[in-house]
């Protein structure tokens, strides 16, 4: 059964490391999504699927929170005719979408597992 406090918990850490990294380009949300898989997979405990799972979880709540602020925000650009971002991805910004929530729902899902794993030990 899925422990939706540990996804919860793991999901607001992710959100706040990553407005944190936002400082460092890249490696910011590359952290984001390893710390918040890690602290779901950690709290929900139980093995390594288990913890890959919940970080899973975790990590594909970042990624339509993050896939939505983009989508707004290359609408936006659109809208206002700012910008090349609106033209180019305006029909693509589903699938991109989807490639952000995936990205970081699998570094999230492997950070999990080990979390996980260390509750164990």
């Amino acid at each position: 059964m899925t422990n939706w406090y540990a996804v919860a918990v793991g999901f607001v850490v992710m959100t706040v490391v990553g407005v944190v990294g936002l400082a460092v380009p890249g490696v910011g949300q590359l952290a984001a999504g390893l710390v918040g898989g890690f602290v779901a997979g950690y709290m929900a405990a139980g093995g390594a699927g288990r913890g890959a799972w919940h970080g899973l979880l975790a990590g594909s709540l970042g990624g339509v929170l993050v896939a939505l602020i983009f989508g707004v925000a290359v609408s936006a650009l659109g809208a206002v005719g700012l910008g090349p971002l609106g033209p180019v991805l305006s029909g693509g910004v589903f699938l991109v979408g989807v490639v952000i929530a995936l990205a970081m729902g699998l570094e999230s899902a492997l950070a999990g597992a080990v979390g996980a794993w260390i509750a164990e030990a």
